[in-house]
């Protein structure tokens, strides 16, 4: 299982790594304020973004996950997202 690390980088901005015992990535994400409300079932800013790459880590490896992206691309790329982390707490 991949250990998650999130630090805040400023305002709606986090740097995020996540570790596997062999390996590292780095990944820069943002969230707005908007989707933060409506996606984040009342979670701590960094909550959230962690719910949002155990979601991604469950759909791909870590090595797939973009370097830097915003939140709201996610559905893009997995349609169940938005309805799949509200539940997620």
């Amino acid at each position: 299982m991949a250990e998650i690390t999130v630090r805040p980088a400023g305002e709606g901005h986090f740097s995020v790594r996540v570790e596997d015992g062999a390996s590292a990535t780095e990944h820069d994400v943002t969230v707005s304020t908007e989707d933060l409300e409506r996606l984040g079932a009342g979670r701590p800013p960094d909550a959230f973004v962690r719910d949002c790459f155990d979601f991604l880590l469950e759909r791909e490896p870590k090595e797939s996950i973009l370097r830097s992206f915003d939140v709201s691309v996610i559905g893009r790329y997995f349609p169940e997202f938005e309805r799949e982390i509200v539940r997620a707490r």
